[in-house]
C-alpha cells in the first residue's frame, strides 16, 4: 500500500496554490496535513482524489495512477454533505451502493457504523432533524460504509463536542488498526 506525490503543483491562474509537494506514505497510519487556512489542504486532498486537476506532478497508489477504478477510499469534505431532507439510511444506503457494494453488505455495514457511532435511534430520520455534530457522524458514516483502503477526512473535528471527538479519535485508531491509512487535515494542532 502506498501513496506517492511527485513534484504537485496546482495554479490557480497565476496564484500557486501547492508548490513542488512531495510526499510518500507508504504503510498504515494516521497522516495529517497541518496548516493556516488558505495554505492548500483541501487543495491537496481534491488533487489526490481527482476531483480538481494537478497542474503539474504525479499522484499515485501503489504505483498506479489514483483514479476512483483503482482506489477505493472515503472521503469526508469540510462541509456538510448531508442531503437534509432525506433519512439517514436512505443517504448510508444511497453511499453504499455508488461504491457498488450490495444491498446485504450495504445493510451490514451501515447497521455497524449507527451503532459504532452511536447514531441507531436516528436511522429512520431526516438529516436536517440532526445536530451539526450528528450530521458530522453521519458524513463519517458516509465515509467509512464501504471500507475504504485510504480514508481523508477534511477537519474531521470541525463542530464536534468533546464526546464525539473522542469518538471520531477511537475509529480513526480502529482503521490504523485495521491496515488503512488515514489523512486528515486541520489547522490546529491539537488533534
Amino acid at each position: 500500500m502506498g501513496l506517492e506525490l511527485k513534484d504537485v503543483c496546482k495554479n490557480f491562474g497565476t496564484k500557486e496554490a501547492v508548490k513542488h509537494l512531495n510526499i510518500t506514505i507508504d504503510k498504515p497510519g494516521v497522516y495529517g496535513l497541518l496548516g493556516t487556512n488558505g495554505a492548500g489542504k483541501t487543495t491537496t486532498i481534491r488533487m489526490i482524489l481527482g476531483i480538481i486537476k494537478k497542474t503539474s506532478g504525479t499522484i499515485s497508489w501503489n504505483g498506479k495512477e489514483v483514479k476512483r477504478e483503482n482506489v477505493n477510499f472515503g472521503y469526508m469534505p469540510e462541509e456538510r454533505g448531508v442531503y437534509p431532507k432525506t433519512k439517514i439510511y436512505d443517504q448510508l444506503m444511497y453511499f453504499a451502493r455508488l461504491k457498488g457494494m450490495k444491498q446485504k453488505e450495504a445493510n451490514e455495514a451501515i447497521d455497524y457504523w449507527l451503532k459504532r457511532l452511536d447514531m441507531e435511534e436516528y436511522r429512520d430520520m431526516l438529516a436536517e432533524k440532526l445536530s451539526k455534530g450528528n450530521q458530522q457522524k453521519v458524513q463519517l458514516a458516509q465515509t467509512l460504509v464501504c471500507d475504504p483502503e485510504l480514508v481523508i477526512l477534511d477537519e474531521p473535528f470541525s463542530g464536534l463536542d468533546p464526546v464525539n471527538s473522542q469518538i471520531l479519535k477511537e475509529v480513526i485508531q480502529e482503521q490504523i488498526e485495521s491496515g488503512k491509512l488515514v489523512i486528515f487535515s486541520s489547522h490546529q494542532m491539537g488533534y
